[in-house]
């Protein structure tokens, strides 16, 4: 079911720094968006993304958030939903593809994106 990461997203105190640090120590260029697209081979893509503590995508008290990329969230919100497994926030189509969220045991929002 799981493709692979899709995103990886944590906030931070200091956006400017972290951007640097990251460009500067592993040659990750950071795009003005505050991320980059990862591409170790063909069709294995890995987002990083960075957020402002004030940011208000997931909730400010979560610092990290998951996101796989599935195949098809349609046949993914029906296992979700065979399994009890309430979402989180609804379906959200928009131009970066369709997303779902979900918790995991520990109350953490895992995202789950179909391109």
């Amino acid at each position: 079911m799981i493709k692979g990461f899709g995103g990886v997203f944590w906030r931070t105190g200091n956006l400017d720094a972290v951007k640097k640090w990251y460009s500067d120590v592993l040659k990750i260029e950071i795009n003005d968006w505050n991320g980059t697209v990862i591409k170790p081979q063909s069709g294995n893509e890995t987002v990083l993304s960075f957020f402002t503590e004030s940011d208000s995508y997931f909730p400010a008290e979560q610092q990290v958030m998951l996101n796989f990329e599935v195949y098809n969230l349609s046949e993914t919100i029906a296992h979700l939903e065979q399994l009890g497994v309430p979402l989180a926030k609804a379906r959200e189509d928009s131009e970066f593809g369709k997303f779902v969220w979900i918790e995991d045991p520990d109350g953490r929002l895992v995202e789950l994106w179909e391109r």
